[in-house]
């Protein structure tokens, strides 16, 4: 498993340095940005999203690490660090990790980072299990709007990617289906011997290819974009199939 990456927000300059040479000496663990605000390491994650874990001190100016720890994406966890107990039942109400109580050791710390490596190793593992069930099944389950919609991989045109959204072509929905996901983790979802990402933003199913044509691939009422960096693994398939 990779390293689980790190943020640390607190005010206390010496708890920020205690902290961080904790992560350091962690061999698990990668620190990605030290922070003396809650409002810095919001602004840090405008820049850089891919935070794994953060510990958070409770009392800090503006914004408290209980109200950031809320602001934060599902896939993140946290660790609140702070001088005071009383805190701890309320910050397992936002499903913290764990709780470290200041003054704390390396000892405590490295059990509650050992936690954090639990917990998403375990994850890893059931992401990695599901991914398989997909690819040895023949459909997916997506979410559009209040519906999870059954889509089966057979019936797929081609995907494109929107930013945080995806539409996904079918011959049998008259209009694409708009889904909440990036085309990236899609692409993870899809059996890699019938799709192939031509563009950055463009998935086809290598079945349903109607023609080539230039720079561009015919897929029914489709018109897509082959992207120079993917041209030449899809030629190569191409290539494999004529006569």
């Amino acid at each position: 498993m990779k390293k689980i990456t790190c943020l640390i927000a607190d005010d206390e300059p010496m708890a920020l340095s205690l902290i961080e040479s904790y992560v350091l000496k962690t061999p698990f663990l990668e620190l990605k940005a030290k922070c003396n605000s809650a409002i810095k390491a919001m602004e840090f994650l405008e820049t850089d999203s891919d935070i794994d874990l953060f510990f958070l001190d409770i009392q800090m100016p503006d914004l408290t690490g209980l109200e950031f720890s809320r602001l934060l994406p599902a896939k993140s966890k946290v660790v609140f660090t702070t001088a005071f107990d009383q805190y701890a039942i309320e910050g397992y109400k936002v499903n913290a990790l764990d709780y470290l109580l200041k003054p704390f050791d390396y000892n405590e710390f490295l059990n509650a980072a050992q936690k954090a490596r639990n917990h998403f190793e375990t994850n890893s593992t059931q992401n990695a299990e599901n991914q398989q069930n997909n690819k040895n099944s023949d459909f997916i389950f997506v979410k559009s709007e209040y519906r999870q919609i059954k889509i089966n991989f057979n019936e797929i045109l081609y995907i494109e990617g929107l930013k945080d959204y995806i539409k996904i072509y079918t011959s049998s929905h008259p209009r694409p289906i708009l889904t909440l996901m990036s085309l990236k983790k899609l692409e993870e979802e899809l059996p890699s011997e019938q799709f192939m990402r031509v563009h950055r933003s463009y998935i086809i199913s290598l079945e349903k290819i109607e023609a080539i044509e230039r720079n561009h691939v015919v897929i029914k009422d489709g018109f897509i974009t082959i992207a120079p960096n993917y041209k030449d693994i899809l030629m190569e398939y191409i290539k494999g199939k004529s006569i």
